[in-house]
């Protein structure tokens, strides 16, 4: 399966999640563009692979599988979807191996191509955050990837550092979820709130645990700002799997509130939002990016709260602040996470204050680290692998 002049470099990619597929695909279409169509690929993919010419060797839903409900029946066909996968890379030789995200399952299969064929390059799309909780993980990984692809601008000092691995940033996923220009604009105009009137996002997260833990605290820290705030408004974001939960909740709150689920009306939400409280992950990227100031409360139970404090190897679960090197964003967690503490951090972000200028301007740093604006991640991505097949179809920097 090596490349010869016609058919360019054989490209492998492995993805075991809807959100691995949709980079995958991205990425194929980049390595498409950059090398004039030659580039051919195979591997384990959905349906966004798929749509860029790749004939998944069996179908990802087989290893698209959350929590140990649905892992412990469906164990043994992981385990040999795992044994599959990497026998297809050993006996095919692609010229170079991908592994996108899903670290349970594509580390695994990387482990066992790099002992049986070490002579195949694999590169890792989406590393799991070992920075955070297991960082001896990373010597361990360097032993079979060759390269890393963050995205998280403080993670190629991280992997040098603590393993001498090879890593480059391109770019979050997030960069390219930015809300349209006037966004903002036509979601007050649609939803009849003032221009100048304050409005405040409440995202109490994706997960139904985590929304039953955190929708009454944030639905009476939202009433606390009320009274302060008559003009307040309040818009709720929400996801398919939890929203007739969130909008029967709401309906006890007694409070004016925007519940919406549409993806594209929850970006033009930040751009018309004045300030939100938020569930620690992912979103308070979203949201810094947006330049959205924020609040991050979080609570899950006492015992694996406990854990979860000795584990963690880093000051700060908000990504904001990890990016930034800075507590630039409040997070109260456990304990401190209370209507009370809530709603007066929140406040000064609501109004004219030092409190939300400085948190404006951090939010323009964040931008400027993560490249928002620039090259789109996947081209990024594209490069970094076709550095590694030193091939002739980079373009000139």
């Amino acid at each position: 399966m090596n490349s010869d002049a016609e058919t360019g470099p054989r490209i492998m990619l492995v993805a075991g999640e809807p959100s691995g597929d949709a980079l995958g695909g991205e990425l194929m279409q980049a390595l498409k563009d950059m090398t004039g169509e030659k580039v051919s690929f195979c591997g384990v993919g959905g349906a966004r692979m798929e749509e860029q010419g790749l004939s998944s060797i069996f179908p990802m839903t087989d290893i698209s599988v959350m929590g140990p409900r649905e892992v412990v029946p469906r164990l043994p066909l992981i385990l040999r979807r795992i044994r599959q996968t990497a026998n297809f890379a050993i006996a095919h030789k692609p010229d170079v191996m991908i592994i996108i995200d899903s670290p349970d399952f594509t580390h695994l299969v990387a482990r066992r191509v790099a002992k049986k064929a070490p002579e195949i390059p694999i590169v890792n799309y989406v590393s799991p955050s070992v920075w955070a909780w297991r960082r001896g993980r990373a010597r361990a990984m360097a032993r079979y990837l060759r390269r890393v692809l963050a995205l998280l601008p403080f993670e190629p000092a991280f992997f040098k550092a603590q393993a001498g691995l090879d890593c480059v940033y391109v770019g979050h996923p997030a960069i390219n979820r930015l809300p349209e220009e006037g966004a903002g604009k036509r979601f007050r105009e649609a939803h009849r709130i003032p221009a100048e009137a304050p409005l405040l996002l409440l995202l109490p997260g994706s997960r139904v645990n985590e929304v039953k833990r955190l929708m009454g605290i944030f639905g009476e820290t939202a009433a606390r700002l009320g009274k302060e705030m008559p003009d307040l408004q309040i818009v709720l974001p929400t996801v398919p799997h939890v929203g007739d939960y969130v909008r029967a909740e709401v309906e006890k709150w007694n409070l004016p509130v925007t519940v919406i689920q549409d993806e594209a009306e929850k970006r033009a939400a930040f751009d018309a939002a004045t300030a939100a409280l938020a569930a620690s992950g992912t979103v308070s990227l979203e949201l810094g990016l947006a330049r959205v100031p924020m609040v991050i409360g979080y609570r899950i139970d006492r015992i694996a709260g406990t854990l979860v404090g000795r584990m963690l190897k880093v000051p700060s679960v908000v990504l904001v602040n990890l990016i930034l090197d800075k507590p630039s964003v409040q997070e109260l967690l456990q304990y401190r996470c209370t209507p009370e503490n809530l709603g007066a951090a929140l406040l000064p972000l609501l109004k004219d204050t030092p409190e939300r200028s400085r948190a404006l301007a951090d939010l323009d740093e964040l931008k400027a680290r993560m490249g928002a604006g620039g090259e789109h991640p996947s081209v990024r991505a594209a490069r970094a692998v076709l550095e590694i097949l030193d091939t002739k179809a980079l373009p000139a920097p």
